[in-house]
């Protein structure tokens, strides 16, 4: 018979997010000896060595994720409105000002805000038409 949802075969198995012992004397060691590591490294790349100099440098100024991009999109008042958003993102990616990546992202973003928007239009129609047929069955009875 299939376990429930979320619960282990073995009760009295290792907790989630339990760590092997291994790893935590790795890391234990690793504590101890930080500080030498960390000088260790730093004198490496004052000396020269670019692994140690990539390594120190991506540590000081990580690495963006994302750039903003400056992008107007047209206004998105209903779930119609994304044909023209989603024109006007291909028509800049053709252009060269958006990358196909970026173009991919602002097409998510406008993906769920129209998603959002047909949500609320059905909301709100749902509930003017329980509206009504509570009316009418209020002048019925």
């Amino acid at each position: 018979m299939p376990f429930e949802k979320g619960e282990s075969g073995n009760a009295a198995g290792r907790p989630r997010g339990a760590r092997n012992r291994a790893t935590l004397l790795v890391q234990n060691l690793l504590a101890e000896e930080a500080e030498a590591i960390g000088r260790k490294a730093i004198e490496m790349a004052k000396a020269g060595d670019l692994a140690a100099i990539r390594l120190c440098m991506a540590r000081l100024v990580p690495a963006r994720k994302d750039e903003p991009v400056a992008f107007e999109l047209p206004p998105l008042e209903k779930a119609a409105d994304g044909v023209a958003a989603a024109a006007s993102i291909v028509a800049a990616v053709a252009a060269g000002e958006l990358t196909p990546s970026q173009a991919a992202e602002l097409c998510k973003v406008i993906d769920v805000y129209v998603r959002a928007l047909d949500s609320k239009g059905f909301d709100e129609r749902l509930t003017k038409l329980e509206s009504e047929i509570k009316r009418e069955n209020a002048m019925r009875g």
